[in-house]
């Protein structure tokens, strides 16, 4: 199978990677708090009309005229008939453009049918759940002022682009919920997710540049990269954040050390990670996360061979090393998620997040072991 047969496959798929700018465009719009709700709906459904005609051509309005049919029907009948009066047009639509276009002779290489089929009937699905919704009285039909704020929801909903082309079945209740709580997040983003996709980022960075590098004949030296293979298990394998910390792009690492830690007479690691702080820009989130992770670093070096002088089963060492792990990948989530926070604001809801307990923690654990020691000398 080549790619050609891949794209026939799957029509729809380039259509729906030029939609995701535009989704993330929405939503950063509706969080900055610029898109009345009135607005979103209209950019929503503008949007799908928009992607209907360049997916479909002439071949949108196998689309268009049912959706606009099943809203006139909604907003005309009694909810005790609604579904009824739905389902009725939209399956009686949908087996008319099967049948129609099945019986005429198409290109094969025009995918502009298929893909209006496909539209066809998600949209049959989205019609009739929002006509059982009315029929079971989930949903009212008084939905706003005047025939506009009646029709625009719904046919917003029918319609919407991020839906149009595929996706699981939303309901009409949870899609007016989210246009109309869309806007400035009220807590920090979930820190999992946020480190995965930073790390993916960044690994992904790193190996286009050696890559480009490499076809133009600079390739780095054997262990001179920013990210190998071993250092990638390293990276996703240590218990050490130490170990991660002079792993985490090398050329970058090598070069703060030669740089700074060892020509700094007093706190080098302290003074090394201000200083990338400082290089990378000092933001608030660069400031206050290189600052942590020094910290964390620090405790790395003291607490580590503390436990591990305890750690003297097999059975107990294993225990250390995955508690340990685990430890040491919530710390990395947390700088990197703090490094690159944009504001101030945002700063602060993940440092009063639950987020801080372990990091909190482990700057405890130094500040004890940093007075044990000063007690014994």
């Amino acid at each position: 199978m080549c790619w050609a047969d891949l794209l026939h496959l799957l029509p729809a798929d380039p259509y729906r990677l030029v939609a995701f700018p535009f989704a993330a465009l929405f939503h950063q719009l509706c969080a900055s708090g610029l898109l009345s709700l009135t607005a979103r709906y209209v950019f929503l459904l503008a949007g799908g009309c928009l992607l209907a005609g360049t997916a479909m051509g002439s071949y949108a309005m196998l689309l268009l005229i049912p959706a606009v049919g099943s809203v006139l029907v909604l907003l005309s009948v009694s909810p005790a008939r609604a579904h009824t009066w739905v389902f009725t047009l939209q399956m009686s639509w949908q087996t008319l453009c099967h049948l129609g276009l099945s019986s005429q002779e198409l290109d094969p290489q025009d995918a502009r049918p298929a893909i209006a089929l496909s539209a066809v009937m998600l949209l049959t699905q989205k019609a009739t759940s929002l006509a059982l919704d009315i029929h079971e009285g989930v949903v009212p039909l008084q939905l706003g002022q005047g025939p506009l704020q009646h029709m625009l929801p719904l046919c917003s909903y029918l319609l919407f682009f991020p839906a149009l082309l595929g996706g699981p079945l939303c309901s009409f209740s949870r899609f007016r919920a989210q246009a109309e709580s869309l806007g400035p997040p009220a807590r920090s983003p979930c820190l999992w997710a946020r480190a995965l996709l930073l790390r993916l980022a960044y690994y992904m960075h790193w190996v286009l540049d050696e890559a480009l590098l490499e076809v133009a004949g600079f390739g780095p030296e054997a262990g001179e990269g920013d990210l190998s293979l071993h250092d990638l298990w390293t990276l996703e394998t240590t218990h050490r954040l130490a170990v991660f910390s002079r792993t985490w792009n090398k050329s970058t690492s090598r070069w703060l050390r030669r740089l700074v830690f060892q020509r700094c007479p007093v706190q080098p690691l302290l003074a090394t990670f201000a200083f990338s702080a400082w290089w990378h820009g000092l933001r608030p989130g660069q400031v206050f996360g290189f600052l942590c992770w020094a910290v964390m670093v620090e405790a790395d070096y003291r607490i580590h061979p503390f436990l591990s002088a305890r750690a003297t089963s097999q059975g107990v060492k294993l225990l250390y090393r995955g508690i340990t792990w685990v430890f040491t990948q919530i710390i990395v989530a947390y700088i990197l998620v703090a490094v690159e926070t944009e504001n101030f604001s945002t700063l602060c809801l993940l440092w009063a997040s639950c987020n801080s307990i372990l990091p909190l923690s482990y700057g405890l654990v130094l500040l004890l072991l940093l007075a044990e020691k000063l007690k014994q000398n």
